[in-house]
């Protein structure tokens, strides 16, 4: 485990040197963020009983303050792109005759950008959450907010592990930007960051909570905002829980399957 610390150290300082475009990425990422606050103020501004589905303007601006703290945290930004790289350039054999995991590996480099990344935005991300204090809600009690960073910390393997799979795909695709765009638009639409799901259809939306999709963001900012307790919050740990070990059983297939393919073609 000491390498993968190291690795963590090395990945961090070299982060580090990126910050400032860490810093611009985060501020530019509250202007779309500013418009659907605005058009959220909109459409209540004209909704009957000053609600849309279960959700009063504080809770749903608060929800979309959240989206932006748990992407922070949580969210994959080149770790894909750089997987299938290291397999189309070859730099995967490396890892072949190196004691090294390159699953626990990569895993250490995506939390250290993440480390960096929450450190850069927590500066604009606080003053734009201070900004609108006045709709932002608290969770209910402390056991509460212990529930989220457990569910947070779930997310973020499900994020990683998801995005480690579809990279692995470029054993077998000269380009996987497509799968990657494809996994994108599902997890941004069924993932709760366009808007909260249970507004949608009871139907659908208890349809979509047996798919991963919901435990990559809706499922944690619900946690935190109290409208999942008691039986619901427990079973809905215990599936994302479950998702993560899926998403790693794959993962591991995935590599086993592609590193015999990458060895039988000379790699």
């Amino acid at each position: 485990m000491g390498k993968y610390w190291q690795v963590l150290k090395v990945g961090i300082q070299n982060t580090l040197v990126y910050r400032v475009n860490f810093l611009f990425r985060a501020t530019f990422a509250l202007v779309p963020l500013t418009a659907m606050v605005m058009l959220w103020k909109t459409i209540y501004a004209g909704a009957a009983g000053g609600a849309v589905g279960a959700y009063d303007l504080a809770q749903m601006i608060s929800y979309y303050l959240l989206v932006t703290v748990t992407d922070a945290l949580t969210a994959v930004t080149e770790d894909d792109w750089q997987i299938a790289a290291d397999i189309k350039d070859g730099l995967i054999s490396q890892f072949l005759l190196k004691p090294m995991d390159y699953l626990w590996y990569r895993l250490s480099l995506f939390v250290s950008g993440r480390l960096v990344y929450t450190a850069v935005a927590a500066t604009p991300v606080t003053l734009f959450i201070l900004w609108h204090r006045e709709y932002f809600v608290l969770p209910p009690d402390a056991a509460t907010a212990l529930c989220f960073a457990v569910s947070v910390a779930l997310t973020a393997l499900l994020n990683f592990l998801t995005s480690f799979t579809m990279a692995l795909l470029a054993f077998w695709v000269l380009e996987v930007a497509t799968f990657i765009f494809i996994l994108f638009a599902l997890e941004y639409l069924a993932g709760g960051h366009l808007f909260p799901i249970d507004i949608l259809p009871p139907g659908l939306a208890e349809a979509l909570m047996y798919t991963p999709f919901p435990y990559m963001l809706y499922f944690p900012i619900s946690v935190y905002l109290g409208r999942v307790q008691h039986e619901a919050l427990w079973g809905g740990l215990a599936m994302q829980a479950c998702w993560v070990v899926a998403a790693y059983a794959l993962a591991r297939l995935v590599w086993a399957r592609g590193i015999r393919r990458y060895s039988a073609v000379g790699g």
